[in-house]
């Protein structure tokens, strides 16, 4: 099965010019080229490809899906190190998870302080501008 870029972009959702970035820094191989120079990919690179696209949407970064692909490529290897970063990425999520908590109940105790009127009392702007100086 032969797909072009274009082809691989509408069945992973994903934008020619992020393939050619995956290319570019080594996560998806160099495809062939057709005799009019264009790519030509097979199936395996579509699979990396959904594969690259699925991580990136649960948002693991480029050394995680790097580092996944890697071990990946050894069926009978442990699964340990897969596990390793799946449960270090969640630990991530968590992080951020309670940063965004604490940063909605901060933006809601700002909300919550203001009476309405006029700007110049609004309790929003003051509370997004400068710091007093103690």
């Amino acid at each position: 099965m032969a797909l072009t870029i274009g082809d691989m972009g509408k069945a992973t959702a994903t934008k020619i010019e992020t393939i050619r970035y995956y290319e570019k820094i080594g996560l998806l191989p160099k495809p062939a080229r057709t005799t009019s120079n264009y790519r030509d990919y097979g199936q395996a690179a579509l699979s990396r490809l959904s594969f690259i696209r699925r991580a990136r949407d649960l948002g693991f970064s480029l050394d995680q899906v790097r580092a996944l692909l890697s071990i990946s490529g050894d069926r009978s290897c442990d699964c340990a190190g897969i596990d390793k970063i799946a449960k270090e990425h969640l630990l991530e999520v968590d992080r951020k998870l309670a940063d965004l908590a604490a940063l909605r109940k901060e933006l809601k105790a700002v909300i919550d302080s203001c009476d309405g009127g006029s700007v110049a009392d609004c309790r929003i702007i003051e509370a997004l501008g400068p710091a007093s100086p103690s």
